[in-house]
């Protein structure tokens, strides 16, 4: 049975049990801050789990898009060793939301793999909850004597919490599973050795196909366990895992759903994949898993970067690329072409990746480029490390950081590298060294702890602030205190709110909650799952009073005007650019507004005058906005609305519309009631953010106005200066051309006095074990010169260590160069001796092994530091 089929089969039988088959949501998960991506398949459902949403479908079926790349659910460093471990993976699965339970999950399980996938009956067993005495839980008999009427016994196995007791988190829903095991050894095997004893024994094949979850407690702050009032099913049966059993194959890179794609990849690089151990097939099986997680996470929205998801699936991407490289002798981008046929196989299933495909494709080709230029440079850097360490076998953490911030290299990559050549690293070394780095940036990362505190556990939270800006009988139903930057911050959920939450690139409403005559400012208002968080100043004095919510209207109406000018942007950008001109993330407030979207070229100077003539022309027109709140998705589809890839939307749909004929998009933002409130529109910066998207930054309004007349002001004081020329260019122009003709003459001089330097040197060399030793304080002020100065000497005098002291346009510099074969031959370092010497200006540099610099506060000691080379060499 081929792939397609069995995933069919299995959506196809829980249609006919009255399921509602929805689709993935995006990988990349956006209102949950404790989760990077999604990675099991009830993640999109979790707000039906802790009842901050009503489920409108009780019953749902769906495969699912995962990652395990990150926290504690992370497979990357087990993917390509052996063949069942995965990034990206389908999770197929059915759900209850307070409707079935036990009896029809276990039932149609049964029915799922015996009937319909004919899997033979006795090769499955079953497990259940043995129970546990912490907790008070007596085994789960009802499960068992489900299972006794299809199974014997022998194969109904009880097992401990770890293996049969799933749990969200510390806290919230959780419950008793049962899990379905496959024994997939040959009947000579299986009369050998009883299957019952290898179930949970990470036997490769006596596999878990099935986890049936039953959720029916939640779990409290305190650890204790109470009963849900509605329990749910919660099932996961992993794809490619289903996939391997079905097609008799021990891997699952041996089934169908990798085939084409290893098929493509033996062509592109003329190697034959046998799946043994080896590095060669290795790398086959990192390559065809990497490329999914990455190409359907891009699609999904996430662009690789250098922080947070970004740097993740960079890393993965990067990790591919390392195989390719090292063990199929392929120099050239290979992963970009393999994305397509990845599209094609999954249009069906997973179709953002197809409509998608030249922007996702463009982008892995950027980023395989990219690492391409680094990665053998990087390889050779890192071999130099492993000669020099030959004795210890261990890489230095501060090394390994040299090689991500130079090379690109992910530090799993350089332990991945080291530990094949039998060499460890120091990992924690590694850590102080990002850490150190990444200082300032850590200082904004927020850290969440405790929990909410419930005062009214049945309420919805309800959002009414497209309508009104003040609520006069809120009621606060949660309150909890977390840990930010160290502080604490105080945060309050209602059960019905004026205040819109951070969502879509939009920033949160501020203003003040009122309990009675106590006024609580309210700082910013944030989303998690679907609960509405106000961060307030502080906790009143009595929580459990009436509130009186009101939103800051002039904020509000300013942002608005931001949101609404990103509309008729994002329409303008169609008509200049093309229909490929699609939103890739925005950022936008009272203050601006931030738009990327994708397109391979820097947007011209009068491209963007006709974006902004455009925008500007339909303020004037004075568009009102017509508001459809509660639209059917299909309806919303056949109007032509604009949908974004990597967004999860609902049954129903808020529909946005300034003039039918120019800008219509799904949107759950703040807007004006007509273009003409936004008053001016102004672009204000265009830039690249990555391969194939662009940036442009904006102002409207009262920030458009002080925009324009600070730039006119700089304006006329230039004109000033000049004595009010007429053309204020062309006297610019001239004094540049003057300041260029200068210049030159300032470089023919210094290069005339470095040459004149370099003959007064050569006369202060010292040989000192056979190396010859230039160390002096020179009077030149700049430091290219100086460098250049010392690299001509170095290459003249040869076998040379060069250490110069300046003090360059004011600061005193230091600088160390060193001849190539004194730091293969003899151990110098270049770096190492620039820290030494540093010390005594007050400062501090580094560098490679043949060259360093340093700068530093104190000029005096720069006599003293030039002296201190002889010693220290």
């Amino acid at each position: 049975m081929k792939s397609h089929e069995i995933r069919s089969k299995f959506l196809e039988f829980f249609e006919s049990k009255q399921h509602k088959i929805v689709p993935s949501a995006p990988l990349v998960n956006k209102d949950d801050p404790s989760l990077m991506f999604i990675n099991a398949g009830m993640n999109p459902f979790k707000d039906f789990f802790l009842g901050n949403k009503e489920a409108v479908d009780k019953r749902v079926a769906d495969t699912q898009k995962c990652l395990r790349v990150s926290g504690k659910h992370n497979d990357l460093e087990e993917v390509g060793v052996d063949g069942y471990h995965h990034t990206m993976f389908e999770m197929l699965g059915n759900w209850s939301f307070g409707d079935y339970f036990k009896k029809e999950a276990i039932e149609w399980a049964w029915e799922l793999l015996t009937e319909v996938y004919k899997i033979p009956k006795d090769r499955l067993y079953a497990s259940y909850f043995g129970g546990d005495e912490k907790d008070g839980l007596a085994p789960d008999e009802e499960a068992k004597a489900l299972w006794e009427q299809v199974l014997p016994p022998q194969r109904i196995l009880p097992y401990d919490k770890k293996d049969n007791f799933w749990e969200m988190g510390d806290t919230g829903p959780c419950g008793p599973c049962s899990e379905i095991h496959l024994d997939m050894r040959t009947d000579k095997e299986r009369k050998k050795v009883d299957g019952a004893s290898l179930v949970n024994a990470d036997h490769p094949e006596v596999i878990e196909i099935w986890n049936l979850v039953f959720i029916q407690f939640e779990r409290k702050a305190d650890s204790s366990l109470v009963e849900l009032p509605a329990k749910h099913i919660d099932t996961g049966m992993g794809f490619e895992r289903l996939c391997m059993a079905l097609q008799g194959k021990i891997s699952s890179y041996d089934t169908d759903i990798f085939k084409e794609l290893i098929d493509f990849l033996e062509d592109a690089t003329d190697k034959k994949y046998k799946g043994t151990q080896k590095k060669k097939d290795m790398a086959f099986r990192v390559i065809v898993d990497h490329v999914r997680a990455v190409a359907f996470t891009i699609a999904d929205g996430q662009l690789p970067s250098n922080t947070g998801a970004g740097y993740v699936i960079r890393r993965i991407l990067r990790r591919a690329v390392r195989y390719y490289y090292s063990f199929l002798d392929t120099k050239k981008p290979i992963i970009h072409d393999l994305t397509k046929v990845l599209a094609k196989k999954y249009k069906d299933v997973f179709p953002e990746l197809y409509a998608q495909l030249d922007f996702v494709s463009n982008v892995i080709l950027k980023e395989e480029e990219s690492f391409l230029r680094t990665l053998g440079s990087g390889i050779d850097r890192l071999e130099d490390l492993m000669k020099r360490e030959k004795k210890s076998k261990a890489i230095s953490g501060r090394d390994a950081f040299e090689l991500y911030d130079t090379y690109g290299f992910p530090f799993d990559l350089t332990s991945l590298i080291a530990s094949e050549n039998g060499y460890d690293v120091d990992e924690k070394g590694f850590d102080a060294a990002l850490e150190e780095q990444k200082a300032r940036s850590r200082k904004d990362a927020a850290k969440q702890v405790g929990d909410w505190l419930v005062l009214d556990d049945g309420e919805e939270v309800e959002f009414v602030g497209y309508d009104n800006l003040i609520v006069p009988d809120a009621q606060v139903i949660k309150y909890r205190t977390v840990k930010v930057k160290k502080k604490d911050q105080y945060q309050v959920v209602l059960n019905r709110t004026p205040f819109y939450a951070e969502s879509g690139g939009q920033k949160g409403d501020s203003g003040l909650l009122w309990f009675g005559d106590e006024k609580i400012p309210v700082l910013d208002t944030q989303k998690e799952n679907d609960l509405i968080i106000h961060i307030v100043k502080n906790f009143p004095r009595d929580i459990s009073s009436t509130v009186k919510a009101e939103v800051n209207g002039k904020k509000r109406a300013a942002t608005s005007k931001n949101h609404t000018a990103v509309h008729l942007m994002h329409a303008a950008l169609h008509q200049v650019l093309g229909s490929h001109a699609l939103q890739k993330g925005q950022d936008l407030d009272d203050r601006k507004l931030r738009f990327d979207f994708t397109h391979f070229a820097k947007v011209t100077d009068e491209e963007l005058a006709k974006v902004e003539t455009i925008v500007n022309q339909k303020i004037r027109e004075n568009i009102p906005l017509e508001e459809n709140r509660y639209m059917p998705i299909e309806e919303a589809k056949e109007s032509g609305a604009l949908m974004l890839f990597g967004e999860k939307y609902g049954e129903l749909v808020r529909m946005i519309t300034f003039d039918a004929d120019f800008s219509r998009e799904l949107c759950g933002g703040t807007h004006v009631p007509s273009t003409g409130h936004i008053g001016l529109f102004k672009i204000t910066a265009e830039s690249s953010v990555a391969a194939g998207v662009r940036r442009i930054e904006a102002v409207t309004a009262d920030q458009a106005e002080a925009y324009l007349n600070k730039e006119l002001a700089e304006l006329e004081a230039v004109r000033a200066l000049f004595k009010n020329p007429k053309n204020v260019a062309a006297s610019v122009a001239k004094l540049q051309e003057e300041n260029k003709a200068l210049q030159k003459e300032i470089d023919r001089l210094q290069a005339a006095q470095a040459s004149a330097l370099q003959d007064q040197l050569k006369a202060k060399i010292k040989a000192i074990n056979g190396v010859n030793l230039l160390a002096a304080k020179v009077p030149i002020n700049d430091a290219k010169a100086l460098k250049t100065l010392a690299y001509n000497l170095k290459d003249e005098i040869g076998n040379a260590v060069i250490v110069f002291g300046a003090e360059v346009k004011g600061r005193p510099q230091l600088l160390v160069a060193i001849s190539d074969e004194l730091t293969k031959d003899n151990g110098l370092n270049a770096g190492k001796m620039i820290r030494e010497l540093a010390k005594h200006i007050k400062g501090g540099g580094g560098g490679q092994a043949f060259f360093a610099t340093a700068g530093g506060k104190d000029a005096s000691g720069l006599d003293t530091a030039v002296a201190a080379a002889e010693a220290l060499l």
